[in-house]
Parts: structure tokens; C-alpha cells; sequence
């Protein structure tokens, strides 16, 4: 670091985090106030007088409340600073939080600002409780985030079911299963093991939203109060979004940091990191058990960062489901037996949308700050679409900042021939992954096959809901659905129709 100027080291001075459990939906805070509170925590945590020289303003987009824009002024107005940059991502997507950190650094380091502030606040819990205080006429209960990710949109895949995160993962989950060998029983165990560490993690975080522990087993149990999702996903192995929760943090220079009388001990350093990212449109992926974007954003970052896995003390792997974890820790060799993150998971930590990776920011920071420990952030968005990386420590990385952090080329190069897709198609074919949904009641709705036809098309068929054998087929575990052979026919309502082989 000696013949590296201070003022172009971007470093993190400051982390807020605020957890909103007000009862009453009237009193609770929303996404703005979440979002003012976490700034002024970050700035107190820098020892104060930071945010009334910000002069950028990142923000993570909101799903809780759509008519409110925190950077058309509102937020700033809040918080009494006129910062000359101001923007908000046109998505909450979960990767949203660690780009801004990077692009905050970039910025820094360019000269472009001197004290960039970085913030998002959901506040879903509220949304959905002011929402159950509107009947509706056809008395269905409300879904705050189905409602609010667009519920009513029409097409191929909606078709068939596959409309929100909850639906598309487990497609990943039981293609990876499948991939690496195991039988359902030793999947969902390897599930269990990583939330139950989560849970543990969460229990002893003051800002984790469920702070007690749970067992694996209870885990990926069904039960009353686990209920379950989308095969093989119960309950406690999914986001949770009914949450009040903002976190932010604040981003100068080292020269800046230390003319202000911070010691070198108070900040944190940013090392090299890495983006890249899959189809917007998840039936034009390569392939489900693993992701070539993914992968080349968590080796890239290593690589640049010339470390190895063994020299990561702490690290957070994106949880919004199982099989993102699990797909990472393969790439990146991280043992099953130590903990996946440093915040608690989505589901124990909480699970505010776009915005949980400030939270996971915000924690690295608290751990690695007057240490000389390295963590690694891995943050992942939409469905299993965006995918950014980077390495974070208690001492100088040596990193060069402004940096292009855009790997998207190498991913390219490394994803095999993506399937056309074939929505007319009946005859025979192969499962490539497949799931089942279920009501709130822990009843089968129904399920969806994504699969292969003869010539390698891919196409979507429904499982009937009323076909228990079919249903038990896909669930008991007593074989493994991938890769059997089925065929496809029209039903009466007009959808394609999955049927086995031997029927």
C-alpha cells in the first residue's frame, strides 16, 4: 500500500442496521424512514458529521411500497443533505446492494465523490398487515410480494406456475440434487445443515430478525408450522420477506477517513470483485444444477484477489434458497460444517428483498474492522440471474480502485448451448428438473416438469395435482425423477400434461 495514493483507497467507515417490529402497521416506520435511520446509524458508527457531506446517494429499489421513489428527493430531505449524485437500481435484485459498494468505491477512488452513502429499507411485514385490513372480494388472503412482483403477468412459464423466486429455485435444487449424486434425504440433510448454521449465526445477531436456533431436521420438515412451499422447500427454507428492516453503509477514501481522525483500525478495505450474470429469462439457461455466471464471479474474485479459501475467515454465500449456497460453496470449496454467512440467511436474518446483502455488508465490517481477517461477500439476484462478488478485510488488499468488475465475457465463454424452446411440443421426453407447489394449507396444487424432447428442445408440462401416484413419484424420494423418461400430451385445458412412461 506504500506507493498507493490514500486518496484513491476506498474504504467503509460506517454501518447502520434497523430492525422496525411496531404492531401497530400506522406506526411502523416506512421504506424512507428504515432507510434514514440505517444512514444516521452508519454515520454515527463513523463517529458522526459524515452524511452531511455525502455527496452520492445510492439507494436499493423497494418492493413494499411502489409509490415512494427514496432518491427523488424524499430520502435526502429526510436526512438534510443535498448530495450532487443521486440513484436508485431499476430492480431490488438481492446483488444490488454489492454493486453500489463497488460502484461507491469506483467513485471514490476516481474522484468523482468523497462520501458515498449506500442504503435500502423493506418494509413488506407492514405492507401485507395494512393490505389484510382491505378484504377482498374473492377472500383470498393477501400476498404482499406476489402482489407486488406482478402477480397478474401471463406467459409461457406463468403458465405453468412458475411465476415468483419461490417457484423457479427449487427447479435448481432438484437438478442439482440429481447432479451431484445424492438422494433426496441426503440433499434436504445438507439443507438442514446449512440453515441450522444460519439459525445459529442469527441467534447471536442483535439485528437478525429471528434470533433462535433450529434444527436441521425441523428445518426440512413439513409440519403445522413449517409448511411446505415448493418441492423440496418448506417454509423455514425460503426467504423470509415479512420483515421491517433497513441497513446502509457509508464509503470515503483513506486519506479522507484519516484527515477526519479515523485510524486505519476503524475502517475496512475493499479487495477485487467480480459480476456476471444468466438469461433474464430463466427457460434460456444452458442448465440448472450449477451456473457458469455464478461460478466465474466467485473464481474471478479469488483469483484476482490471490487467495485461497483457507485465508477466508468469514464469508456470505446468498441464501435465498438452498440450492444458491449450495451451488457456491462447490465452486468456491467451502465446508458444509462452517458457517455460510455472517448476517443469519435469509430466512433467520431476515429477508428484505433487494437490500439483504447491506445487511451481510454491514456485519462483515463489525467482524473484519482492527483485524487482519479477509471475508468474501457473494451476492446473488432475480432468478439465480445476477451474481456479484467480493473480497472485503481488516487490512489493505493492494487492490487498484477505479475497477472494472465486469466478467461477463468469461462467463459467455463457459456456458454450453442453450435449448430452443419448444411451447407446442407433445411426444416423448426426458425430465431435466421438475417441482411441485402447494397451497397454504400444506395441500398439492399442482406441479411443472421442465424437459427435454428427443432432439433437445426444452419444454414445460404440468403435474396433475389429482394423480397422487405421479405426485408420490416426484416426492417420496424413493427414485430420482431427473432424467426419467415421460411423455407430453394436450389436456382439457388446453395446458401440456406430463405423463410417466409406464402409465
Amino acid at each position: 500500500m506504500s506507493d498507493q495514493d490514500p486518496n484513491r483507497i476506498p474504504v467503509i467507515i460506517g454501518v447502520g442496521q434497523i430492525n422496525d417490529r411496531t404492531e401497530n402497521p400506522g406506526d411502523a416506520l416506512d421504506p424512507i424512514g428504515l432507510m434514514a435511520e440505517a444512514l444516521r446509524r452508519s454515520d454515527a458508527d463513523a463517529g458522526g458529521g459524515w452524511l452531511e457531506t455525502c455527496d452520492s446517494l445510492a439507494v436499493v429499489a423497494q418492493l413494499a411500497w411502489p409509490q415512494l421513489n427514496p432518491v427523488d428527493g424524499a430520502l435526502a430531505e429526510r436526512l438534510g443533505i443535498e448530495p450532487a449524485h443521486r440513484m436508485q437500481t431499476a430492480m431490488p435484485n438481492g446483488d444490488s446492494p454489492i454493486l453500489l459498494l463497488h460502484e461507491a468505491a469506483n467513485r471514490i477512488a476516481s474522484g468523482e465523490a468523497s462520501v458515498c452513502a449506500v442504503v435500502g429499507g423493506e418494509a413488506l411485514r407492514t405492507a401485507a398487515r395494512l393490505a389484510a385490513l382491505k378484504p377482498r372480494e374473492d377472500g383470498s388472503k393477501p400476498n404482499a410480494l406476489r402482489d407486488a412482483s406482478h402477480r397478474r403477468r401471463t406467459g409461457y412459464a406463468q403458465g405453468f406456475g412458475l411465476v415468483v423466486p419461490t417457484d423457479v429455485y427449487p427447479l435448481y435444487e432438484n437438478a442439482g440434487r440429481a447432479a451431484y449424486g445424492q438422494t433426496l434425504a441426503q440433499g434436504q440433510a445438507e439443507s438442514g445443515m446449512i440453515w441450522a448454521g444460519m439459525s445459529k449465526v442469527a441467534a447471536g445477531n442483535e439485528s437478525a430478525w429471528i434470533r433462535r436456533e433450529a434444527e436441521a431436521g425441523d428445518i426440512v420438515t413439513p409440519s403445522d408450522n413449517n409448511r411446505p412451499i415448493a418441492f423440496p422447500y418448506t417454509k423455514l427454507q425460503v426467504a423470509n420477506s415479512s420483515v421491517n428492516q433497513g441497513a446502509g453503509f457509508l464509503v470515503t477514501s483513506l486519506g479522507e477517513a484519516r484527515a477526519r481522525g479515523l485510524a486505519d483500525n476503524q475502517v475496512v478495505f475493499l479487495g477485487y470483485g467480480a459480476a456476471a450474470h444468466e438469461s433474464g429469462n430463466f427457460l434460456a439457461r444452458d442448465r440448472y444444477d450449477a451456473s457458469p455466471s455464478l461460478a466465474t464471479s466467485i473464481e474471478w474474485t479469488m483469483q484476482l484477489n490471490d487467495v485461497e479459501v483457507g485465508d477466508l475467515a468469514h464469508v456470505e454465500l446468498y441464501s435465498c434458497f438452498p440450492c444458491v449456497p449450495k451451488m457456491a460453496r462447490r465452486v468456491l470449496g467451502w465446508p458444509l460444517d462452517k458457517p455460510a454467512s455472517v448476517f443469519g440467511g435469509l430466512t433467520f436474518g431476515g429477508g428484505p428483498i433487494g437490500n439483504y446483502m447491506s445487511h451481510a455488508v454491514a456485519e462483515m465490517v463489525l467482524r473484519l474492522r482492527g483485524t487482519a481477517d479477509k471475508g468474501l461477500l457473494f451476492a446473488n439476484g432475480g432468478y439465480a440471474t445476477h451474481n456479484h462478488t467480493i473480497l472485503l478485510s481488516g487490512q489493505p488488499t493492494g487492490a487498484s480502485f477505479p475497477q472494472d468488475f465486469d466478467y461477463q465475457a468469461e462467463a459467455d465463454e463457459r456456458r454450453g448451448d442453450v435449448p430452443e424452446l419448444d411451447e407446442e411440443y407433445t411426444g416423448p421426453a426426458t425430465v431435466e428438473t421438475y417441482t411441485v407447489f402447494y397451497e397454504r394449507d400444506g395441500s398439492v396444487r399442482e406441479g411443472v416438469v421442465v424437459a427435454r424432447t428427443p432432439e433437445g428442445k426444452r419444454t414445460l408440462a404440468a403435474i396433475s395435482g389429482d394423480d397422487a401416484d405421479m405426485i408420490a413419484f416426484f416426492t417420496d424420494g424413493t427414485s430420482e425423477p431427473v432424467a426419467t423418461a415421460g411423455s407430453i400430451a394436450f389436456g382439457e385445458d388446453g395446458r401440456a400434461i406430463w405423463q410417466r412412461s409406464s402409465q
